[in-house]
């Protein structure tokens, strides 16, 4: 399977690192199998003028399956928003998977998971809203062995 990572910089070699802010499934790196996924995480990044790269890595699907993984389903359901919120919310929140792979929420579904947090829509009423947005995935790494089964294959340089 191949593999983008979005990022101002040409990952060779990467790497699990603390971001600075939250994020939907943690601690990790973040690849998508949509090349203008990757392209988007990358120019969100950068600025005018600026180069970013869509780093391309082949992953060893055969292999994965000896670690341990979480995957979510696309529309996603109660366990993705559940894994989501605590990953957003609960300070110190950890897991021990591998590979997490599943949606990712984009700016529209965001907004509404704003509202779940705020209790404006109930946990049901978000999972009916989901189903009416095409979502696109992203397969998350979080743990040196899972990132051993990446390996990279070129770096495309985007500016903006």
């Amino acid at each position: 399977m191949i593999l983008f990572h979005g990022s101002p910089q040409i990952v060779r070699d990467p790497h699990i690192l603390t971001p600075k802010r939250t994020l939907d499934y943690g601690v990790g790196f973040y690849t998508t199998t949509s090349e203008q996924q990757a392209r988007d995480w990358s120019l969100r990044r950068i600025s005018t003028g600026q180069s970013g790269y869509v780093n391309v890595y082949r992953f060893d699907e055969v292999a994965a399956a000896s670690l341990k993984r979480l995957i979510f389903p696309n529309p996603p359901g109660e366990d993705w928003i559940d894994f989501v919120y605590a990953n957003r919310n609960r300070r110190g929140f950890t897991h021990d998977n591998d590979l997490v792979y599943g949606p990712v929420a984009n700016d529209r579904v965001y907004a509404a998971f704003a509202l779940y947090e705020q209790g404006l829509l109930s946990k049901q009423e978000l999972i009916v809203e989901l189903k009416t947005y095409r979502l696109i995935d992203q397969i998350v790494f979080h743990s040196e062995e899972a990132l051993k089964l990446l390996t990279f294959i070129s770096a495309k340089e985007i500016r903006l």
